[in-house]
């Protein structure tokens, strides 16, 4: 039944194999699923089919199941959408156009906004769970130009990836998922020292960005600031409150 009164974000969810209601896989804080995070109301809905594997390297079949998902999200009152996986980024137009809400599938729909925060001579690096899979098309630009200010780097060798794609899914420690992450910054940065500023394209990289934006000491985006503006944008249309 839907929240009355209430902006409830949904998200369209990878089929992970976890156990259903298994309180040791609960939301961890500051991470994409945690209410806390935005503090309001999440309800999921799972992409039938949508192994991560399958979502990560592309599969048009998948369409259908996330438009349904979707679908179901908006009946159950989702007032914003988006996906547990930036690589959901594929079906956006197709989700978009069937629902009456926003969608925002991927933090990687920020990067033409992003460019222009920056001077020219600067680029952005997007980090992501496995760069094979992060192509050029996903990153909605239209000029050679602004495609040479994206570098683009992943931990697909790391502990995070293979317990990701492990059957029953295994949880990655935090302080694991933070190496990785830094010791891709710290190579892409020294490859390309005109980096100024990080996007996570990455749903599980949130529980380690506050850590990373200390350390690192450049502005870094994911998916959970894009819910937040988005979020903030329709807070008016539902007649809530303002906390």
């Amino acid at each position: 039944m839907p929240l009355q009164g209430v902006l409830v974000l949904g998200i369209l969810e990878l089929d992970e194999g976890r156990p259903p209601r298994d309180p040791c896989l609960g939301p961890r804080a500051g991470s994409f699923l945690n209410p806390a995070t935005f503090s309001r109301p999440i309800i999921t809905e799972m992409v039938k089919g949508a192994l991560p594997e399958i979502v990560i390297r592309g599969d048009a079949s998948l369409e259908e199941a996330c438009v349904t998902a979707a679908r179901r999200l908006v009946a159950r009152g989702a007032h914003v959408i988006s996906a547990d996986c930036g690589f959901f980024i594929r079906h956006q137009a197709a989700i978009s156009a069937a629902v009456d809400v926003p969608v925002v599938t991927s933090s990687l729909l920020l990067i033409p906004m992003l460019l222009r925060q920056l001077p020219r001579r600067k680029k952005i690096a997007v980090l992501t769970a496995d760069s094979r899979h992060c192509s050029e098309d996903l990153l909605g630009l239209e000029t050679p130009a602004d495609r040479a200010r994206v570098v683009i780097g992943g931990i697909e060798d790391g502990d995070y990836m293979r317990n990701t794609l492990a059957r029953p899914f295994v949880r990655t420690d935090l302080d694991q998922i933070e190496r990785e992450v830094h010791a891709c910054v710290a190579r892409l940065h020294a490859e390309h020292p005109e980096i100024g500023m990080l996007l996570f394209e990455c749903t599980g990289f949130p529980v380690v960005t506050k850590a990373l934006r200390r350390t690192v000491g450049l502005p870094i985006y994911d998916i959970t600031d894009l819910c937040r503006l988005t979020i903030a944008s329709v807070s008016s249309e539902t007649g809530e409150r303002s906390p």
